[in-house]
């Protein structure tokens, strides 16, 4: 290390493999992490590259694990995915990408799963239950239509 307290570019190329290796990253996140290492501009760009080169850089397996991700771990739906790969600076293709790895099957059996635990859960009347959990699935990130769809085979709400 330099005096002046600041990691060499090796070392930081190192840091910076380690946090890619780690896991899956986009270029965002990358960005940040040199800034905070103190490296900028050029330098940043250039190791960015090598990332690529080497393959501890890729953008659409990151789309496809961050996707598939949030989907097994935290149940969020597609709208939600969608809304945190576009904050995190990914293009229109990208995000398809990811979200064409969720299986439509799994997809489906998670809407159904999470509908019927919050219908349990939902105190008032019918349709107070179905409102509650029409509220809930939509903040979890799914399609108004396909909560419709689970909702509509789930019992009276008449």
């Amino acid at each position: 290390m330099p005096q002046d307290g600041r990691p060499t570019l090796e070392i930081v190329r190192q840091k910076v493999r380690h946090y890619c290796a780690y896991q899956e990253r986009c270029h965002s996140e990358v960005e940040t992490k040199l800034r905070e290492l103190g490296v900028f501009g050029d330098t940043a760009s250039e190791i960015i590259s090598g990332l690529i080169a080497e393959g501890f850089l890729n953008e659409e397996r990151f789309a496809c694990a961050f996707a598939g991700g949030k989907f097994r771990q935290l149940d969020w739906g597609r709208v939600l995915i969608r809304l945190h790969l576009k904050r995190k600076g990914l293009n229109d293709y990208l995000i398809r990408k990811g979200l064409a790895a969720i299986d439509e099957q799994d997809y489906m059996r998670c809407i159904q799963r999470l509908a019927e635990r919050e219908l349990a859960r939902a105190k008032g009347n019918a349709l107070q239950r179905r409102q509650h959990t029409l509220r809930f699935l939509m903040r979890k990130g799914f399609e108004t239509h396909l909560i419709d769809e689970v909702l509509s085979g789930a019992g009276d709400f008449g």
